[in-house]
């Protein structure tokens, strides 16, 4: 008769610890379902800027007489920086309107500079 109570006991115990942990995994799955839906999504958009960065820089190097060299672009989430030096002033105001021709640039934040190139010296 006790062995009969005991397993009982077991039973109960072991489908209460099977109901909580069940439970608590999907409790854990929906509090982390944002997370988990924001891991792909963060790679996935890592690649989209990668490649948006890139479309950027072969339309500025495909851009008439422009010099791509030194500049450098960045993109993120559809906001594309511009970073380092042009030799000609005229190219940098070229650089933003070359680059927010390109589908899928939200915004342009220009910084370039001008620059020398070559270091000079000799």
């Amino acid at each position: 008769m006790k062995t009969v109570n005991l397993l009982k006991a077991l039973g109960i115990a072991l489908c209460v610890a099977t109901a909580s942990s069940a439970y608590a995994q999907a409790s854990d799955a929906m509090a982390s379902g944002d997370m988990g839906m924001a891991a792909p999504s963060a790679k996935s958009m890592k690649k989209t800027d990668r490649t948006l960065g890139l479309q950027v820089r072969k339309a500025l190097a495909k851009a008439q007489g422009f010099d791509i060299s030194n500049v450098f672009v960045r993109a993120r989430g559809g906001a594309v920086t511009l970073t380092g030096s042009v030799p000609d002033g005229a190219q940098i105001p070229q650089a933003e309107e070359v680059a927010k021709g390109v589908a899928g640039v939200k915004s342009v934040n220009n910084k370039l500079t001008i620059g020398t190139q070559g270091g000079g010296g000799g």
